[in-house]
């Protein structure tokens, strides 16, 4: 995919105001226009201008470019990195049908959504607020034990002189035990303010974990290394699986090798309906360093009639 400098096509400073914004798409919009225009192409012309209109023009969506735009040339090969949206504070966004440049930044962006119409009493006309979305980064330690935690996150907003700010705020939060890649817990309360009587929209945080060294999440399921010895995976043994602080140990069946799967039922996440863990075995041999390292795998070279590569001769 290739990058797209919007400020480019509008042909706008990159801190331009909203209003410099909508004066050039409307000089553009009046040239490129299908239905007015003889310039050559348009109709593609157009379809770029209203893209980078759709962002530059919205304040939510022109902080989330800012963001993640920083350094790249037009047409530069581009891929936004994983969860390059957390932390931000989103509405909902439109499906508006553009290329997939946009469609790779704001697809998924802003789950929030209006949750109820506008209605009117003898105090006068109300509505319910907005639901808001953020996408948040846990530990995945925290789904073991539950946690509090100090969230902070970006809310763009756009100041009196046109231009897209973000502030900061912190919000306390209870991560309940269980939770699992892609929950959604809701704040009640914590969205958009609502209009005369109307009560405030809730915020949704989307869990999303941070990478672990040890641990690959795939949904409630945990897929982990669990390296052996030699002879415990040839003879079989309990061994300890170092998960936390579950006090965890699994029976390696005798004739192990490198490669295989164990499958420990409920042992991963502990949602609702608990994970599985997959432990992936790696069989690892000590150094040959010592005289007596050394001497042992000579015995066992010498005694014990075994050829790995039997199966590979053609």
């Amino acid at each position: 995919m290739q990058y797209k400098d919007y400020y480019q096509i509008l042909g706008v400073n990159r801190d331009a105001a909203i209003a410099d914004i909508k004066k050039a798409y409307r000089k553009l919009a009046r040239k490129y226009h299908p239905d007015i225009s003889k310039e050559k192409d348009a109709e593609q012309h157009m379809k770029e201008i209203n893209e980078a209109y759709a962002v530059l023009s919205d304040t939510e969506k022109r902080a989330a470019y800012d963001q993640l735009g920083r350094g790249y040339r037009p047409g530069q090969e581009f891929h936004p990195p994983p969860n390059w949206d957390a932390g931000f504070e989103f509405s909902s966004t439109d499906a508006a049908d553009f290329g997939d440049f946009f469609s790779q930044l704001f697809g998924k962006m802003g789950a929030g959504r209006a949750r109820g119409g506008p209605f009117e009493s003898q105090t006068g006309f109300h509505t319910q607020g907005e639901d808001h979305h953020a996408k948040v980064l846990l530990d995945i330690g925290d789904a073991f034990s539950g946690a509090a935690r100090q969230i902070s996150l970006r809310v763009p907003r756009m100041d009196a002189g046109g231009h897209v700010i973000l502030d900061t705020r912190t919000l306390n939060v209870k991560i309940p035990k269980g939770v699992y890649e892609g929950q959604i817990i809701r704040l009640a309360g914590q969205g958009a303010p609502g209009m005369g009587s109307g009560k405030p929209g809730d915020l949704l945080l989307e869990v999303h974990f941070n990478p672990h060294p040890r641990l690959r999440v795939d949904g409630s399921n945990l897929h982990m290394n669990l390296p052996l010895t030699p002879w415990e995976a040839a003879l079989g043994a309990m061994v300890p699986v170092n998960l936390f602080d579950t006090g965890l140990k699994v029976r390696i069946p005798e004739g192990t090798q490198s490669g295989q799967q164990l499958r420990l039922r409920g042992k991963g996440i502990p949602s609702a309906t608990p994970g599985d863990l997959l432990l992936d075995i790696q069989v690892v041999l000590p150094p040959a360093k010592s005289p007596k390292a050394r001497e042992l795998y000579e015995t066992m070279a010498r005694e014990l009639a075994f050829d790995p590569r039997t199966n590979y001769r053609s």
